[in-house]
Parts: C-alpha cells; sequence; structure tokens
C-alpha cells in the first residue's frame, strides 16, 4: 500500500479492529478511512463494490470474513469478476485480490471452516492461490496485488499463528503459478497445497523412518494456473503419487489432478494415483473436525497402500 497509492483494502472489521486474524491489523491507522474501508455486513456488497472499483482504476483488496460465507459473492464472482477481460475484449481487466481464510482445525462454527478451492478453480478467469510458509504468503499476495486479473487469495487459518518461518523486510515476489518442491524424494510423491503441506512432511517424516521411503512433496502454492510441468516431472520420476488436502474427494481439485496426472503421464505410474481428502459430508462442528481433515496417519496410510502396489 506504501509503494501504490491505487491499493486499498476493504471488508468487514477490517479497519478499527484489525480484522479477525488480525491480518490488516494497523493499516487504518496508517493508510486512514478511505484506503482501509470498514463494510457492513454484506459480502456481496463487498466484492461488487471491489469490482467497480478495480475497473475504474483502483486495485481493491477484498476480504471475506471466513471461506465458510464465500457462497454469498457467486453471483459476482461468476458472472463478472471472471469474464470482464473476456466481455470486453480486453478493454477492462479486474486487478482485484478477493482474500478469504481457508480451511478448518481451528474450532470455529459452522460455515467459518470450508474448503471452497475448487469452485473458483472451476471458474475461467480467475487465478487461485494457497500459499503454506509465511514467505509464500507475502511474496504471493504481493504478486496477487500487482496482477492485471483477479486473484482469489486463500489463506490457510490453521497456519496464521501456527506457522513460523523467516519473511524479509523489503519488497519481494513469488511468481503465481510455480509449485515449491518442499523436498526431494525417489520413491512416491505427496502432492499437496495450504496447511495441508505441513501435514505432509510430517508424514513424509514417518515413512522415510519407518518404512525406509524417499518421499518427493510438491507444494502447489497455486492451483489455477497450475503448474502441471512440476506436477508431471515429480510424478514421472517417483511413479507414484499421494493427493492430500482438506476438501470432500468428490468434485475436488484433487480428482482434476489425479485425472490430468492419467491423461499426461499414465504411463509412468508404477500405482494408481490416490486421494487423501475430507469426507463427502459438510465440515462437522469443532469436535468432530480432526476425524474430518485427514491426519499424517491417513497420508502415511495411503502412501504404504500406494508404495505396496
Amino acid at each position: 500500500m506504501g509503494r501504490d497509492e491505487r491499493v486499498m483494502i476493504l471488508g468487514e472489521d477490517i479497519g478499527r479492529n484489525g480484522g479477525v486474524f488480525r491480518a490488516t491489523e494497523g493499516l487504518w491507522k496508517k493508510y486512514g478511512d478511505e484506503r482501509v474501508v470498514d463494510t457492513p455486513l454484506a459480502e456481496i456488497g463487498i466484492m461488487g463494490s471491489a469490482i467497480g472499483l478495480a475497473i475504474t482504476g483502483m486495485r481493491p483488496i477484498a476480504e471475506i470474513q471466513f471461506d465458510g460465507f464465500m457462497p454469498s459473492v457467486f453471483d459476482q464472482v461468476v458472472c463478472h469478476l471472471g469474464r470482464i477481460r473476456s466481455r470486453s475484449r480486453g478493454k477492462m481487466s479486474v486487478p482485484l485480490v478477493l482474500r478469504a481464510p481457508h480451511g478448518g482445525l481451528i474450532h470455529a462454527p459452522e460455515h467459518h471452516s470450508e474448503s471452497p478451492e475448487a469452485y473458483f478453480c472451476h471458474t475461467p478467469g480467475i487465478k487461485v492461490v494457497i500459499p503454506s510458509t509465511p514467505y509464500d504468503a507475502k511474496g504471493l499476495l504481493i504478486a496477487a496485488i500487482e496482477d492485471p486479473d483477479p486473484v482469489v487469495f486463500f489463506e490457510p487459518k490453521l497456519l496464521y499463528r501456527a506457522a513460523r518461518g523467516p519473511v524479509p523486510a523489503g519488497h519481494y515476489t513469488v511468481e503465481i503459478g510455480k509449485a515449491r518442491l518442499v523436498k526431494e524424494g525417489k520413491d512416491i510423491t505427496l502432492l499437496t497445497w495450504g496447511a495441508m503441506t505441513v501435514t505432509c512432511e510430517k508424514a513424509a517424516e514417518r515413512l522415510e523412518k519407518e518404512d525406509g521411503a524417499s518421499v518427493e512433496i510438491l507444494d502447489l502454492r497455486t492451483l489455477a494456473p497450475l503448474d502441471l510441468e512440476a506436477v508431471l516431472a515429480s510424478v514421472g520420476k517417483t511413479g507414484r503419487c499421494v493427493i492430500a488436502h482438506e476438501a470432500p474427494n468428490t468434485g475436488s481439485w484433487a480428482a482434476e489432478l489425479s485425472a490430468l496426472i492419467a491423461e499426461r503421464g499414465l504411463l509412468r505410474l508404477l500405482a494408481p494415483v490416490a486421494r487423501v481428502g475430507g469426507w463427502d459430508i459438510r465440515m462437522p462442528l469443532f469436535r468432530l473436525e480432526q476425524y474430518y481433515i485427514p491426519d499424517a496417519d491417513r497420508v502415511v496410510m495411503a502412501a504404504r497402500k500406494t508404495l505396496s502396489f
């Protein structure tokens, strides 16, 4: 915001209160009411206002308090956000970032813990980003703000306070559309994104210690556009793949990844691609959350089955 006066943020409780997860703390005091705008409790109003601001020259960042509130903005996202560049034959773009906390395991009430990334990946014209480290969160967010087109930016709510890591003070970007090789291995690929990256690191430690398996972990970081080249290179090297994520498996982004790997890399597979995701039910209330979202045990079980195929 200090580099570009067109950048502004709008959302519920993001000003004086600093946001429910304090992600915008201090910005209202520094930049004032006109660039840090507390809005009414009306998600579709936030989205519509942000689109209007973007196509008239601003670079708005629209915050939705929780991903479970995002169905309210779907009409604006599907009918306008992803279409304006195409609809105007390139005369108008929408340089807008739609931010929302993502995933579960923070013991929140209903509608506060969801994993809706597949809905947005299915909408043409929109980029979808989910970081898993503090370094990537800053670099990808700056890249999203500077992008000429709309970016949906999901922030794993489990990692807001759990993740620790170095973050450079100055301006830097992480390229949107490039996966991160978390660790190299030769026997099996764990393909993942968001908070599940941490779960996969725990699973890899166990597989290497207890099974002697060499595990590769690929953090996608960006689901759309997808770094398919990195996915195929990793799976082509190991021949085995487990996709770990928080959303229900049916119709998930893991289903699309599994299909792409089968289409483009079938002859290099040594075992069927396995998916470890949430169950095909709504996210349960907090006392049952840990049984819904995959833990390291479920990833290890799927990997062992794939390794022994």
